[in-house]
């Protein structure tokens, strides 16, 4: 029944064999790299966007009742690594990534939060958020999925409670620390008015990530079907044991979501590559890519950021090179 639910349901295997046999029925043959690059590109664009549509509703609706206000009295509650806990489980409902999390990471700071709390989930929001559960589970099983999510928070869990002890309060901007505290009462939405704030959000999140869904899906597509085996293999397979580093430093120029990540992390599996250094390349695109690091550079000095970025690369090195030795016996 679990492998049911994995694999026709979250993973869509049906839709696959359809389009596999419409696209055979109508000339192309998918065996050979011609049609099987349509079918890869139609499969995955497809998957990807009805899984992005119910996400999007699922969480939005969730995080309609979490909006910043009761968020920080959430936080408020709780002191030391229980509030970095409760803020990188946060995280998990918020935008799928890092450029959408900052203004709110931004605000959680002016609002009096401590430090390493808003860094703890900072880190989390895009690194671990629903969607990576449920994509991940969708190509790689349940197993890659919890403790992908487990590690992730582990890392923000971390990286927030060593910034709070290095007591870095000073590198956060002026106009950061001295923001106005927002305390006004979030006017409550009736259940309708949620649903329709779900669905605006589907729509508008849908259209902003449409063409990295599609660039990642067309990159996937390419290495699924023309990248010889040999060459990713010889760069990110087990031959290289530097793969993870290359992967994670690669994946930082780059922009994109967690949606457009999973098709090339899916062809790259596919191809040979090790599956650290995949999620490694996934990690440092979604968590530390150039423009959300030039965004976040408006907010805190360099100082704090160097650190922040070096928690997060060593951490996903570690978490790329820990998923290399147990990938044998996950997937």
């Amino acid at each position: 029944m679990w492998d049911f639910i994995q694999d026709e349901i979250f993973g869509m295997k049906w839709l696959n064999r359809l389009i596999g046999f419409l696209l055979n029925t109508c000339g192309p043959d998918t065996e050979n790299k011609v049609g099987g690059s349509p079918q890869f590109f139609i499969y995955d664009t497809i998957k990807i966007l009805v899984l992005l549509g119910v996400l999007i509703f699922v969480i939005t609706y969730i995080q309609s009742y979490f909006p910043p206000e009761r968020t920080k009295k959430i936080l408020g509650r709780f002191h030391g690594i229980g509030a970095n806990c409760i803020a990188a489980l946060l995280g998990t409902v918020t935008p799928f990534c890092s450029c959408s999390s900052i203004p709110l990471f931004m605000g959680f700071t002016s609002a009096g939060l401590p430090l390493g709390v808003t860094f703890s989930f900072l880190i989390s929001s895009p690194m671990v958020d629903l969607g990576s559960l449920v994509l991940l589970m969708s190509i790689f099983g349940w197993k890659v999925a919890v403790i992908y999510v487990v590690v992730g928070l582990l890392i923000a869990v971390a990286g927030g409670t060593l910034i709070e002890k290095l007591h870095l309060e000073d590198q956060v901007e002026e106009f950061i620390r001295n923001g106005k505290r927002i305390d006004t009462p979030q006017n409550e939405l009736t259940k309708r008015e949620r649903l329709k704030y779900a669905w605006e959000q589907v729509v508008g999140t849908a259209k902003k990530v449409l063409p990295y869904v599609i660039a990642g899906v067309g990159i996937g597509a390419f290495i699924h079907n023309w990248i010889p085996e040999e060459w990713v293999v010889r760069v990110l397979g087990t031959g290289n044991p530097f793969g993870v580093i290359i992967a994670a430093i690669c994946g930082i120029p780059m922009y994109a979501d967690i949606f457009g990540c999973i098709p090339i992390a899916e062809a790259l599996v596919e191809k040979g590559a090790k599956l650290g250094v995949v999620l490694a390349f996934m990690m440092g695109v979604i968590t530390l890519s150039l423009p959300s690091m030039i965004m976040l550079k408006k907010a805190i000095k360099p100082k704090l950021l160097g650190i922040f970025i070096a928690i997060c690369t060593v951490g996903i090195i570690l978490v790329g090179y820990f998923f290399n030795l147990i990938q044998s016996y996950i997937i």
